[in-house]
C-alpha cells in the first residue's frame, strides 16, 4: 500500500471494501462452521446481492440488475469510507497530546524529537517527530520480572538429559523479550504452571 503525500492511499478502498464484506459474510469459520460475521456479531450484514429477488437464477455482467448491484456496493462502500475519514478528523487533531512509549520509536533525536517506528503504509513519511516530555523520564529495568503468560512448552536435551523449557512472555515487554526458561527459573513459576496445566485440560475437554 503506497502513501502519496497530499493524495492519500493509492488503493481504491471503495472497490476493495465490497469484496472484503462478501468474504466476511460468506467464508466459514474453521471450528464453528459459520461465517465470520455471524460468529462475531451473531448476524450477517446486508450484502448487495440481498437487494435482488430470491427467484433470480442468474445475473449476467451486462444485465441492468448486475449494474445496480455494483452501484449499491460502491455507494455503500463510499459512504463507509467518508464516515471513517470524518471520524478520523475528529479523533486525531494537530498538537494533540499522545502517550509515546519506548516501544514506538527507534531512538531519540536530540532533546525534543524522536525517530518513530512507522508501519508499512506510513513508511514514506519522515520518521522524525517533535516531542516534549510532560514529566521526567523514568528508567525501566532491563530484566523483565512480571510474567504475563506461558504460551508454549518444549523438550530439549542438555548435558545428556531431557529438560523441559517454557516460552514465557512478560508484561509491558516487546516480543523480542520473550524467553525460554526452565520451570524453576520462571518468576512465580508454580502459579503460572498451574494456569498452563488448567488451560490444557480445558482444551482437551472441549476437543
Amino acid at each position: 500500500m503506497e502513501y502519496i503525500y497530499h493524495k492519500g492511499y493509492t488503493h481504491d478502498f471503495v472497490t476493495i471494501l465490497p469484496a472484503v464484506q462478501i468474504a466476511y459474510n460468506t467464508s466459514q469459520h474453521s471450528t464453528k462452521g459459520k461465517s465470520s460475521s455471524r460468529v462475531e456479531k451473531r448476524w450477517n450484514t446486508v450484502l448487495p446481492t440481498d437487494h435482488f429477488k430470491k427467484d433470480l437464477l442468474y445475473i449476467h455482467p451486462t444485465a441492468k440488475d448486475f449494474h445496480d448491484m455494483l452501484k449499491i456496493a460502491h455507494d455503500t462502500a463510499g459512504r463507509y469510507i467518508s464516515e471513517a475519514k470524518e471520524y478520523k478528523k475528529q479523533r486525531d487533531q494537530k498538537n494533540e497530546r499522545v502517550i509515546f512509549g519506548t516501544l514506538h520509536y527507534h531512538q531519540i533525536d536530540r532533546e525534543n524529537a524522536v525517530e518513530a517506528i512507522l508501519t508499512e503504509e506510513f513508511s514514506r513519511k519522515h520518521p522524525v517527530f517533535p516531542t516534549y516530555n510532560t514529566q521526567d523520564v523514568v528508567e525501566v529495568e532491563d530484566s523483565p520480572t512480571f510474567v504475563k503468560n506461558i504460551i508454549k512448552a518444549s523438550k530439549i536435551r542438555m548435558n545428556g538429559k531431557d529438560q523441559r523449557q517454557y516460552l514465557v512472555i512478560f508484561k509491558t515487554q516487546a516480543a523480542d523479550k520473550d524467553k525460554w526458561l526452565e520451570e524453576h527459573s520462571i518468576p512465580d513459576g508454580n502459579l503460572h504452571m498451574r494456569i498452563l496445566r488448567s488451560s490444557r485440560r480445558a482444551e482437551q475437554y472441549y476437543q
